[in-house]
C-alpha cells in the first residue's frame, strides 16, 4: 500500500522543480476548473484516512511486539495484507487487543471483546466443521487463511475471512500470541 501523503509530496516537489515553460504546459491539469467535475477520492482523501488507521494499528502492534519480544516482521504483516479488523489474542485465544476496525465490522465495543475468546462472535450458522478446522490449523502453528460465519452485535451474520498468524518469541521456541487480520467477504 503506497502512502498517499508521499504521493502528494512527490507531486509538490516535482512541480516546484519545473521551469516556467514546463509549468505552463501542465498548469491546466493542476488547477481544477469549474467546468471539470472533481472526484475527491482521486485526491487521495480516502487513502489518507486508511493510511492513518494503518499507521495507528502498526504503531500499537509494534508496541506489543516490543513488549512480547516477537520475531515476526510486524511491519510487513500489517502493510502487505488487506484487512478491516485486527484481533490479537494470547496463546489461550483470549483477546488482549482489537483495532478500531473491529468495532466497525462487528458493532462490539473494544472493551467488550477484551478477555473473551472470538467464540462470542459465533452462533447457530457457524459450522462446527469450520471451528474444528480452524482449531486444527492453530495447533499446527503456521499462518493460514479461512472463512467463518460470524455474528455482529445486532445478530446479523457476515462471512469473515481470517488470516491468522502465530507470533513467535525472538528465539522462535514458542508461539506466544495469534494475530488475526480479518475482513468481510461476500
Amino acid at each position: 500500500m503506497k502512502n498517499s501523503f508521499d504521493k502528494m509530496m512527490s507531486l509538490d516537489i516535482y512541480v516546484s522543480n519545473l521551469d516556467k515553460e514546463e509549468y505552463v504546459k501542465i498548469a491546466d491539469n493542476l488547477n481544477p476548473s469549474s467546468k471539470k467535475s472533481i472526484n475527491l477520492l482521486s485526491w487521495g482523501i480516502q487513502d489518507l484516512f486508511i493510511e492513518k488507521e494503518l499507521y495507528s494499528d502498526l504503531k500499537l502492534i509494534k508496541t506489543f511486539s516490543k513488549s512480547f519480544n516477537w520475531k515476526n516482521n510486524i511491519t510487513s504483516i500489517i502493510k502487505e495484507n488487506d484487512y478491516e479488523s485486527l484481533v490479537l489474542t494470547d496463546i489461550q485465544k483470549k483477546i488482549i487487543w482489537v483495532s478500531d476496525g473491529f468495532t466497525k465490522m462487528t458493532g462490539y465495543e473494544k472493551e467488550f471483546a477484551l478477555n473473551k475468546t472470538p467464540h462470542f462472535l459465533q452462533g447457530e450458522k457457524t459450522k462446527e466443521t469450520t471451528r474444528k478446522r480452524i482449531q486444527t490449523k492453530l495447533l499446527k502453528g503456521k499462518p493460514f487463511k479461512d472463512v467463518i460465519i460470524n455474528y455482529r452485535k445486532d445478530k446479523s451474520t457476515y462471512k469473515c475471512e481470517l488470516y491468522i498468524i502465530p507470533l513467535h518469541n525472538k528465539d522462535n521456541s514458542e508461539i506466544t500470541h495469534f494475530l488475526a487480520l480479518e475482513k468481510e467477504v461476500v
